[in-house]
């Protein structure tokens, strides 16, 4: 499946213990390669946000192993800006106006001024902001806030996104929006991303591939090859074949519940 693909991430055998006893992952086993859209599929308490975190060099393996670019996660956030994550919540800083929140990354490089505004603004026209550049975050709405985010993101040209359920507090319309928007956005940059979301539609509209996840504790249950067409605009959410992968992921997310013993 992904063997002529570079490694990217790497999951061996990991598991995590946090400090009160809670098994969060368990014996967690996976290899995303470069260029793949992969996505963590789950309810919640699965443990899809802690492997997007332990990828992010935000938390700590209690035994097996987590690689990024073949390094520990801390190592490879130490050395390169390679990695950009976009959380829940856009996180704009309020007074800052939209283009100086894009530039944040870079000024923390030490990006020239006059490259760093370059980048924001190729950025912010990508994602359809160009306009409100100068704007502030107040004067945004929940969908533009996001896009900023993930401008934000996009402007340091990371090989590796992480995403955890960046649209899940926005309404349904915005939301495939922006899905649209980030799959082009993917093929245009040719990121690798690691999203996480428990909404079945979206991991097969976006995926290359869906990690599905059971709780108690967090395990992989199975992994789905989604071997629909990019772009993936022209198809539509009712037609026979993305229906058919809605409902294996659903199937799938079904029985490693029932594996625990629920539904």
């Amino acid at each position: 499946m992904q063997t002529n693909k570079k490694e990217m991430v790497a999951f061996r055998q990991m598991s995590k213990v946090f400090s009160n006893g809670t098994v969060a992952l368990d014996q967690f086993d996976l290899t995303i390669g470069e260029g793949e859209f992969l996505t963590f599929l789950g309810p919640s308490g699965c443990g899809k946000s802690t492997a997007l975190r332990m990828t992010a060099g935000l938390a700590e393996a209690s035994s097996g192993e987590v690689k990024v670019f073949n390094k520990d996660p801390k190592e490879t956030i130490r050395n390169t800006n390679d990695i950009a994550f976009v959380f829940q919540e856009p996180n704009l800083l309020p007074w800052r106006k939209v283009i100086d929140n894009v530039v944040l990354p870079l000024e923390l490089r030490g990006t020239s001024k006059k490259e760093a505004k370059a980048e924001a603004c190729r950025v912010l026209e990508m994602v359809g902001l160009k306009d409100y550049a100068t704007s502030y975050p107040r004067e945004l709405s929940g969908g533009m806030k996001m896009r900023v985010s993930i401008a934000r993101a996009l402007a340091a040209k990371p090989k590796l996104l992480l995403m955890d359920e960046p649209f899940a507090a926005l309404d349904e319309m915005t939301r495939q929006s922006l899905q649209l928007e980030l799959l082009e956005i993917w093929e245009k940059e040719k990121t690798t991303i690691l999203f996480v979301t428990h909404n079945v539609f979206e991991a097969v509209y976006l995926s290359t591939r869906i990690a599905v996840m059971s709780a108690g504790p967090g395990r992989l249950s199975s992994v789905i090859d989604v071997n629909l067409p990019y772009p993936r605009h022209a198809i539509s959410r009712t037609d026979q074949e993305f229906s058919a992968y809605v409902k294996k992921a659903s199937d799938q997310l079904e029985n490693s519940l029932d594996k625990r013993g629920i539904g």
